[in-house]
This record gives structure tokens, sequence and C-alpha cells, in this order.
């Protein structure tokens, strides 16, 4: 198996982020009070600054919003090219993921996405270590190639609830 950078999945600010994807589910934060959406995960609430925070699911599809080709290589363990996409998620006002993906991928505003999941094996402490890792969704003829991969073909109905207590 080659090198690879992996999330910590313990820390008290994304917890629930890694809880979620562990479950097949993609998350944010969302205020209680006013119902705002927080990507990324901070500790304060970014439309009325309250500090009532809970992960819940959002849909795990979106459309390009923003794309670029990293040609030039800048970590041994980010070979060279890969292609950066900006996300927004499909359902969500103001929320926006990145996604990786390998090579120079024909991309442009209306490529549509679905999220995936990755296992990656737990963590020392025995913790799932699930990736979310966005996807092309157009299904590619003759492309059966799922490995690792739990593809998520579902969006939950109703949000569910991490709580984000340390």
């Amino acid at each position: 198996m080659s090198a690879r950078l992996a999330p910590r999945v313990d820390d008290p600010a994304s917890r629930g982020f890694f809880e979620l994807a562990a479950e097949g589910t993609l998350g944010v934060l969302t205020c209680t009070d006013c119902g705002a959406r927080v990507h990324l995960p901070r500790p304060r609430c970014v439309g009325c600054g309250g500090n009532n925070l809970e992960w819940s699911a959002v849909a795990g599809r979106g459309r390009a919003k923003s794309w670029t080709v990293v040609e030039h290589q800048v970590h041994p363990l980010f070979p060279v090219p890969y292609t950066v996409v900006l996300i927004d998620v499909a359902g969500e006002q103001n929320v926006r993921m990145i996604g990786h993906l390998p090579g120079r991928v024909d991309v442009d505003e209306t490529t549509e996405f679905v999220v995936e999941f990755e296992d990656l094996g737990p963590d020392r402490e025995g913790n799932a270590r699930v990736l979310p890792k966005w996807t092309i969704a157009k299904e590619r003829v003759g492309d059966n190639r799922r490995s690792d991969l739990v593809q998520v073909a579902r969006t939950k109905a109703s949000s569910r609830h991490v709580s984000t207590a340390t």
C-alpha cells in the first residue's frame, strides 16, 4: 500500500463530520438558534454568532462552482496532475466543499458530483477513518471500479444529529 495522508478523526472540532462519514452520510454543522449551516467547522455560527451547533446531514451531491488543474507537484503524496473542484452542495445556500480528483478531469459549471466514502481503516485508537470523496455523478461506460468505496445512493430525508460535546 502506498503512503497516504489520513485525517485526524478524533479532533473535537471535526469529530462529528467523520462520525457521520463513517455512517455513509455527509454532514455539516447546523445552528440550532437560527438554522444556518456552518462549514468549515468552527465554534460559533456564522449567521447569528451563537454557539449552539449540531452536526446534521446534507445531500451527498452538488455541482461544480470553480475548478483548477494542478500541474506543479508540491508534495510527494500529491502526484500531479490532479483537479481541485469547489462544489456547491445541493439544496444548501452557501455550503461549499472541496473535491480532489486524480488527473486532468473535464469539468464545467454543469458538472454534477456525488459523494462516495472511502474507508481508510481504523486509526491507532480504533476510531473509524472514513473520508468523503467527490466523484462525477454520471456513470461512465465500462467503469465498474468501486474497490473500497461505498457509494451513497440515498439522501436522508431528515437530518441526523451528532453531538459536538466533548
